[in-house]
Parts: structure tokens; sequence; C-alpha cells
């Protein structure tokens, strides 16, 4: 084997090597292509779940509240029911009342005078009789029983 061949050889390997480090940066180019397009996709998948996540937690959000308002009505119009039925009371008890003390005072000759005054969560009363001579004066303040 001569000179010539050895150089040869040597350049043949030469491109060999060269040939193979050029396959070798294309393989790893398009690999590293790959893995980016793959990490963009798997991005995008990323967001794209966390709106439907977003979403679906907005919807249980609003059922929520809307369960919540419904109940805090519900409770309102009982709590306004029992107030009102304590109120109708009251009244029908003050208009007997009333009813008693002016049929006493048509036959005693005496008078009655008095008023009633309803606030948030008390009823106050004041009543003056006059039966000839005497008088006497009332007054009585009720709390009525709320629940807040």
């Amino acid at each position: 084997i001569g000179p010539e061949e050895k150089i040869i050889m040597t350049e043949r390997s030469a491109a060999v090597f060269i040939q193979a480090w050029w396959r070798g940066t294309l393989v790893r180019r398009t690999l590293l292509h790959a893995a980016l397009r793959a990490w963009i996709i798997q991005c995008w998948w990323r967001q794209v779940l966390e709106k439907l996540l977003v979403k679906r937690q907005r919807m249980v959000l609003e059922f929520y509240v809307q369960q919540e308002w419904a109940a805090v009505r519900l409770q309102s119009w009982v709590r306004m029911w029992c107030v009102r039925q304590r109120y109708c009371r009251l009244l029908s008890a003050v208009r007997i009342i009333q009813v008693y003390w002016r049929w006493h005072t048509c036959h005693s000759r005496g008078f009655i005078e008095g008023h009633y005054e309803l606030k948030e969560n008390q009823l106050n009363i004041q009543l003056e009789i006059s039966l000839g001579s005497q008088a006497c004066k009332v007054q009585q303040c009720i709390p009525l029983p709320l629940k807040e």
C-alpha cells in the first residue's frame, strides 16, 4: 500500500466522519424541532384544560350562589311570616282590649286614650284610663322575638 492510498483512505474516512457528523446534526435538529412542537402542543392543551377547569369552577360557584340565595329568600319569607303572625296576634289583642275598654268607658263614664307603636322588634303601648276622678297611665314595651 502506497502513500497515495493512505491519503485517499484518510480523505474517505474524513468524508465519512463529516457525513456522520452532518447526519447526526440533522437528526438532533429534527428531534429538537419535534420536541419543541410537542412542547407547544402540550402548553396549548394545558391552557385548554385550565380554561375548562375555570369554566367548570365558575358554573359550580354560580350554582352554589343560586342555592344560597334561594335558601336566604326562603328564610326571609319564613321570618317575615312569623313576624306577621305575631303582629296580627298583637293587633287582635289590642283591638279586643280597645273594645272592652270602650265598652267599660261607656258604662262607667270614663275615657281611655292611648296609642301603640310597632318598631323593628318591639311593641310600645301607652294607655291613659280615666274613671271620674281616678286616672291610670299604663306604658309597656313588649319585645318581639326575631331571629337574625
